[in-house]
């Protein structure tokens, strides 16, 4: 049990140097990621244009590709950061983005662009990112940080679908890949001149590195339902985006480019909604209600998609059911699973929550086509509903909850 501790009002605020310290790392996650989510709009139709793009299969694989070296590259990515240091290790994997990118922009064919994308991915330092934030807050506020870098993401996806087809008409797809390039750079600086090394830097000792002891702290029952977990939600966010598009195009009516006009006015309202419960749950102790209740919503919001008549007004109450859930989750979960983790082993730990992250994403591109060509739009989201509904299932199971003000982990039956 969590021993009782008097109640202080700091517990409850970020230090200037936390706030300020978790807005830059939200910026740099979120920089990289808005190069990711900018070619989402116009890769394949540029890659169709290409020698090779006859080839729908190669197309996809060249799209999906980032994402299998991301999950391959989390974990030594993050067990190197707590064996040499957070910031060098995020270097380095920003210089190999930065490499990737330029070969992307040079391609003249669609595997040439291949290439590029996987080293692109091979440049995976999300864990290290993560760890690095976790490193540099409190328990207590942990929450609240990864709550900026889910919202910074989410705010780079809703601009990413208005800015990328005005960036691809202005500069190209290569003009794209360079700006991806040069956003590496940008969080180059970010790291070693706006980033204050952490207080407590939590590396693993030498004579531990890569070693057994460490590697089951890391793998324990709870840290790998958190894992399930985050490959649950990713796969399902990628399968909705394979089958929701389409519909509001065929179905709705909206066309492509006004697409944003809903994403983006749902993305900001559901991070309006989930602020306040997430600061509540955290101040009393009631993370565990709160994360199984947004799996919950995250499973009725699929089972909407695959049962009601698409309709403009269907369609948005779902993404913002959805957007909730997923950006609360996207919050809660990387927060959990830095406070589980061994100190000496975080980096690793969250090597393998970002692995399990990226493996969903590239299942979910793969399962939800696969699933929409074969069966219907409708068997996606059902699909995702059993999924969602399974890990509702493992995640009620877990014993370690963080306790009333994130002051330490609980042992609930």
């Amino acid at each position: 049990m969590v021993s009782d501790t008097p109640e202080r009002v700091d517990d409850f605020r970020m230090t200037p140097q936390e706030f300020s310290t978790s807005i830059w790392l939200a910026l740099l996650y979120g920089s990289r990621m808005l190069g990711m989510f900018l070619i989402l709009p116009v890769f394949a139709v540029h890659a169709a244009g290409m020698p090779g793009g006859s080839d729908v299969a190669l197309v996809g694989f060249a799209f999906g590709i980032y994402g299998l070296t991301q999950a391959l590259f989390q974990i030594p990515f993050g067990a190197a950061s707590d064996r040499f240091g957070r910031k060098p290790v995020i270097t380095a994997g920003l210089l190999i983005m930065l490499a990737g990118s330029l070969v992307a922009a040079a391609a003249d064919s669609v595997t040439g662009l291949a290439v590029g994308r996987a080293l692109q991915g091979a440049g995976a330092v999300s864990a290290a990112i993560s760890a690095l934030l976790a490193d540099s807050t409190r328990d207590s506020q942990r929450t609240k940080a990864m709550a900026m870098v889910g919202a910074t993401i989410g705010l780079s996806f809703a601009f990413s679908l208005v800015a990328a087809p005005l960036l691809y008409r202005a500069i190209g797809l290569s003009g794209i890949f360079v700006l991806t390039g040069l956003l590496a750079v940008v969080g180059i600086a970010i790291v070693w001149r706006l980033i204050p090394a952490p207080a407590r830097v939590s590396r693993r000792p030498a004579g531990m590195w890569a070693g057994s002891r460490s590697l089951r702290k890391v793998v324990d029952g709870d840290l790998m339902r958190l894992n399930f977990g985050v490959f649950v939600l990713h796969l399902t966010q990628m399968t909705l985006f394979v089958v929701v598009p389409a519909q509001l195009v065929g179905l709705v009516g909206l066309p492509l480019s006004e697409h944003w006009k809903i994403y983006l006015p749902v993305v900001l309202a559901s991070f309006a909604v989930m602020m306040p419960p997430l600061n509540w749950a955290e101040r009393t102790g009631r993370l565990r209600g709160l994360f199984l209740l947004a799996i919950g919503l995250q499973c009725l919001s699929q089972l909407g998609f695959a049962v009601l008549t698409p309709g403009l007004g269907s369609v948005s109450v779902l993404l913002l059911a959805f957007f909730l859930s997923f950006n609360m989750l996207e919050a809660l979960m990387p927060s959990l699973a830095s406070r589980l983790a061994p100190t000496e082993g975080r980096g690793l730990a969250l090597g393998f929550f970002s692995t399990s992250q990226a493996l969903g994403v590239f299942c979910g591109g793969a399962v939800g086509g696969l699933l929409a060509q074969r069966l219907g739009a409708t068997s996606v989201f059902v699909v995702a509903a059993l999924l969602c509904a399974t890990w509702w299932g493992i995640a009620h199971g877990a014993r370690r909850w963080p306790g009333r003000h994130g002051t330490g982990i609980a042992h609930q039956s």
